[in-house]
């Protein structure tokens, strides 16, 4: 019989992209996720029955049992942005991967892969960085054979970056950014996902791996290729951290206010984040180690990010047209 992998967050960006290439390798996969109803796009990634969300609480010791029994192989990539309810940090990223470390062990799993995120660090002013900290010491007390990715900015079809900036960027004349001198390492979605079916497959060493692309830019520049891609010119205001912070306060007031129906751009926490850069460590193990050949940008978002240029997909057939006008190409950008 096909082995089986619990995949928790399976239907989030990167957690479908790995569950598309372990269904690829012949394993049965068990999407573990709030809302199995939402995810039914996962099951044709593979053959009838190959592939099945499932109901899980990462939060629940007997709904991570439930979907842990019989797996073969566990994959976490849960985490959250911005704390929502229950979903706080702590409990999503500190106390739910322990959880599901504990169980796995209890219950024998052969191999746990944890999907973390470069700057996870106890020492942090972000509690979205400290509890990334704790959910990796969490996995490895109970699992010190698991292999850690730690992802830059992810980016792909679906992203939560590049396309939240160019949504912006289709509907305002400026681009606010904080900490436009902040360096990042952006990692295409399917290179993680294909550390991770390594790590599954026992292909990995286990231990940290830090995952970021071919390419570090500041935060302005990736704004600034992110407007060239999708043909638009916009200003770009660097927003000082000091403004950030008042502005952030003033969003969490609002959302206290409305009890949480109010969620603004940015909060505090995420401010705290963009103090640092996001880049793979010197000396730190990568895609390199596994053999994994990182996809540039400039090789991937065109291919999604075309809906938020002037004419959507039908831009370039507009330029092709001024150029057998005898134009000099795009007179300029909207």
């Amino acid at each position: 019989m096909s082995k089986l992998v619990t995949i928790f967050g399976g239907s989030g960006l990167v957690g479908r992209h790995i569950a598309r290439r372990l269904a690829g390798q012949g394993w049965r996969i068990r999407v573990a996720c709030r809302n199995p109803h939402e995810a039914g796009f996962v099951r044709p990634y593979g053959v009838v029955g190959q592939v099945e969300p499932v109901f899980c609480n990462i939060r629940d010791d007997d709904s991570v049992a439930a979907v842990t029994r019989g797996a073969d192989a566990v994959v976490n990539c849960v985490g959250v942005l911005d704390e929502v309810g229950k979903n706080t940090f702590d409990a999503v990223q500190a106390k739910g991967p322990e959880r599901i470390a504990r169980i796995s062990k209890e219950m024998g799993v052969e191999r746990i892969v944890h999907v973390s995120a470069i700057g996870a660090d106890a020492e942090s002013a972000s509690e979205y960085a400290r509890t990334k900290a704790a959910g990796e010491s969490a996995v490895l007390e109970h699992r010190p054979d698991a292999v850690i990715l730690r992802p830059s900015i992810v980016f792909g079809p679906g992203d939560g970056f590049f396309n939240r900036f160019g949504q912006m960027a289709a509907r305002s004349p400026i681009l606010p950014v904080v900490g436009a001198q902040t360096r990042f390492q952006p990692v295409y979605v399917d290179d993680v996902a294909h550390a991770a079916e390594l790590a599954v497959r026992g292909k990995a060493e286990p231990g940290i791996y830090e995952l970021g692309g071919p390419d570090v830019n500041t935060f302005r520049e990736l704004m600034q290729y992110m407007l060239k891609v999708i043909h638009r010119r916009r200003a770009i205001f660097p927003m000082p951290f000091w403004m950030a912070r008042i502005a952030a306060a003033g969003f969490g007031v609002l959302r206290f206010l409305t009890f949480g129906l109010f969620r603004g751009p940015i909060s505090a926490d995420q401010v705290a984040q963009l103090r640092r850069d996001n880049v793979v460590a010197e000396g730190a193990k990568g895609l390199k180690d596994l053999g994994i050949q990182p996809a540039s940008m400039e090789a991937v978002l065109p291919d999604y990010l075309w809906r938020f240029r002037p004419s959507g997909q039908y831009d370039a057939i507009k330029d092709s047209a001024q150029n057998l006008k005898g134009g000099s190409g795009r007179a300029g950008f909207s």
